[in-house]
Order: structure tokens, then C-alpha cells, then sequence
């Protein structure tokens, strides 16, 4: 696994001279807590509520998922609170970034579902490929992580969703879920130009090589670690699409996939929930694939930086707390995100709201999105289907595999040729 030296270069390589484009700070004299992570979940309207419950400040610092990583990996002295998705966590940890979390002091802990603790949702689910998060869950006593239980653990288990690709129904047909949609569809030479994949290699990646082996151009062993030998066989496809101008490009942050889809630059493209969600409010009917396939799914971690310690890292323990206290999680919901205790938040949240988002239901009514414009139409049933239809069919999980640094330099080597 990369040390810390290997972590700092590959990650400079990734993000090259990015900065952070915003910080979101509360200036007055109570206890302030420093959280650093991706847009996902450091929102505004949660960082106000979260301040108004727990009588504290927040600084929230939302960036781009290869920068937050390089910038927690180097630097922990710059945060109390890391949260981005459990591909991080190795690479976190392996660099003595972050600490482990007492879980005797999560007050929630028992309500935590079967996912994060044992890796299936039900008895017929897939556990996936990859880095599943159970198998980073606990503190082993040999100092590394794994899935034998203790009182130690990596993260807090909280936001979690299925991944897939998003398509405009104006221009391609409305598949079936879990049995014409496909990741293949990605390659489709119909949609050549109008084509964008997430600037992620441990997650762009995946949906890549989920593209290629459904259209029977390769096929691996183990999709969640490949071997040297599979990725440079995987990269001479996907520069034959690059020479071709197949892509239209790669995105690094939900606004720019919306902005992409919105202005009809791309038709397909990889997606996260909330820009599915944001398009449908702008009524542009993006559809959330359910790839026969599977899903490639992510879960949120949530980490004690190794540096906060007295009354920032009690006050960490509340914000975590918090986030399992039934409102972040309604919340986070409208977005199409589910939380690790789901039942603690249901009563937050009407009961269409649960129908549709959790129980796979035909919406009763017409439901809002987290920006207040109508994100689901009346009697629209979630693609996919509830919550443990979605999550018993998992192919992948994001991952950072053995060969990290390897994908990486191939990853480059993709987007600027």
C-alpha cells in the first residue's frame, strides 16, 4: 500500500496546482470545528443546522475528492474531521493522517445497519468487489484494518449510495433497469462526443473497466484489484476511444456534470445522485441508470484527524453523533443518499418521502429536492428500486487498489493525451 512519500506524489501528480475554491466560516467566540471534504455533504443548510443544534461553529472545507485526499494525507494539523468515501481510508491510514474512533462513544452504534458491519444489507446481496467498507470497519490488533469486530474503528458509517450513469431520455430510450441499462452503454458509438466520466481514478476507473468488460472488450479476474498486466490492456481501449474523440471530456465536481448534461454537451455520462437529482429540477429528464450489471457503490467515511484531541475532539464526537440523529439524515435523503441508521430518520421525513426514496415506491405526491424545486413527479418510481433492491446488487466499490500508483500514471496519461 502507498506510504506516505508515495501517497504526496501521486497525489500531486492528481491535482497538480488545484486549490480549494471556497471555505464556509463562522467567525465568533464558541468552540470551532474544522471539517475537511468533498461538496457532497459539506453543504451550507447542514453546516447551519448543525451549528444551531450543537451551539458550536463549523468551518467547512468542501473540495474536489483527489485534492481533499492529498491535502488530508500530508497535512492533518488542517483538520479535526475528515469525511469524503471509504477508498480514501487505506491511504488516510497508511499514512498515520487519521486516528481511530472509539465506538463505545457513537451513540447510534447499535442501529448501524448490516451494510457497513458485515457487508450485506440482506442474505442476497453481493458483497461486491473491492474495497467493501466492512473489510475497513475495525482496528485490528496488529495496528492495520479489517473486519474482525472491536471497539476501534476506522470511520463513522453514515451517507452511502449506489453509482451509476445518468443518460437524457431526449436523446437515448428510456431502458429497463437491472436488465437492458448498461454500463456498456458508455462505449455506444451513437453517443461519440457526448460522452464525460468522473476525474476520479478510483472511481472513473471502475466505471471505465465496467464499460469495457459489458461490451465483451476485456474481462478481468477481480474488477476491484486489477492486475498491471489488465490496466494496460484497459487503457489501450480506452485510448483507441480517446484517438476516435469518444469522450467529451471528465468532470470533477456535481455542479460540472450538471452544467455538462444541462447545456446538451454530453447525453451519458458518469453521474452522482445529487446532479440527477439537481437536472430533474431543472426539468431535463436525466435518468439514473440500473446497470444489469451492478452498481459500483461508495460508501461516506467520516475520520478523527490524529491531531484533535480535548475539547475539539469532543466536539467531533457530537458532530458525529449528530449526523446520526434523524435529521441530517431525512436531509441527505432528498438528495438520494440513504444513512447508515435509516429508521432514526424516518420519522423526519414524510411518508412519501420514505415511500419512494427508501421503500422503492411510486411517489404519492410530488417530492423536493434539497434545493426546493421538485425533483421527483408524482406517481415516479426511483430507478433501481428500494433501498436493499439497490444494494443487493453491487459489482464494485470504489477502490484504492494495490496497483494505485500504477493506475494513476496510466489514469494521466488518459485525460492529457
Amino acid at each position: 500500500m502507498a506510504s506516505r512519500r508515495q501517497v504526496l506524489k501521486a497525489g500531486a501528480a492528481a491535482v497538480g496546482a488545484m486549490s480549494f475554491p471556497y471555505i464556509a466560516k463562522a467567525y465568533n467566540r464558541r468552540p470551532t470545528l474544522r471539517v475537511l471534504g468533498t461538496h457532497v455533504t459539506l453543504q451550507e443548510t447542514l453546516r447551519q443546522e448543525a451549528e444551531r443544534a450543537l451551539d458550536i461553529n463549523l468551518e467547512f472545507y468542501p473540495g474536489g475528492s483527489a485534492e481533499v485526499l492529498l491535502k488530508a494525507a500530508t497535512n492533518p494539523s488542517s483538520f479535526d474531521i475528515y469525511e469524503q468515501w471509504s477508498n480514501s481510508l487505506r491511504v488516510l491510514w497508511d499514512a498515520n493522517s487519521i486516528k481511530s474512533i472509539d465506538r463505545t462513544k457513537i451513540t447510534q452504534w447499535d442501529n448501524i445497519n448490516s451494510l457497513t458491519k458485515t457487508g450485506k444489507i440482506s442474505p442476497a446481496a453481493n458483497f461486491g468487489y473491492g474495497d467493501a467498507p466492512y473489510k475497513l470497519l475495525y482496528e485490528q490488533p496488529d495496528g492495520g484494518l479489517g473486519s474482525t469486530p472491536s471497539n476501534q474503528i476506522s470511520f463513522l458509517p453514515y451517507v452511502h449510495n449506489t453509482d451509476s450513469f445518468g443518460y437524457n431520455t431526449r436523446y437515448i430510450p428510456e431502458g429497463v433497469a437491472y436488465e437492458t441499462e448498461s454500463w456498456g452503454w458508455l462505449f455506444d458509438q451513437h453517443y461519440r462526443g457526448k460522452v464525460a466520466i468522473i476525474n476520479e481514478p478510483t472511481i472513473g476507473l471502475f466505471d471505465l473497466a465496467l464499460a469495457a468488460q459489458a461490451r465483451d472488450l476485456i474481462h478481468f479476474k477481480d474488477i476491484g484489484n486489477l492486475t498491471r498486466q489488465e490496466l494496460d490492456d484497459l487503457f489501450d481501449i480506452l485510448a483507441r476511444l480517446q484517438a476516435n474523440r469518444h469522450f467529451r471530456g471528465v468532470w470533477s465536481s456535481v455542479p460540472r456534470s450538471v452544467e455538462l448534461m444541462a447545456k446538451n454537451e454530453v447525453v451519458i455520462q458518469s453521474m452522482f445522485s445529487p446532479g440527477v437529482s439537481a437536472l430533474k429540477g431543472m426539468g431535463i429528464p436525466c435518468r439514473y441508470a440500473a446497470p444489469k450489471e451492478g452498481y459500483r457503490a461508495w460508501h461516506g467515511v467520516m475520520c478523527l484527524s490524529r491531531n484533535v484531541e480535548s475539547e475539539r475532539e469532543e466536539m467531533a464526537y457530537k458532530f458525529m453523533n449528530w449526523w446520526l440523529s434523524g435529521w441530517p439524515g431525512a436531509y441527505i435523503a432528498k438528495q438520494g443518499y440513504y444513512i447508515s441508521n435509516p429508521q432514526i430518520s424516518k420519522p423526519f421525513m414524510s411518508q412519501a418521502e420514505w415511500d419512494y426514496w427508501y421503500d422503492g415506491q411510486p411517489a404519492a405526491e410530488p417530492l423536493l429536492g434539497t434545493d426546493g424545486s421538485v425533483s421527483v413527479r408524482e406517481g415516479e418510481v426511483r430507478s433501481g428500486g428500494s433501498y436493499v433492491k439497490r444494494f443487493e446488487n453491487i459489482a464494485v466499490w470504489n477502490t484504492v487498489m494495490p496497483n494505485y500508483e500504477y493506475s494513476l500514471t496510466k489514469w494521466n496519461e488518459f485525460l492529457f493525451t
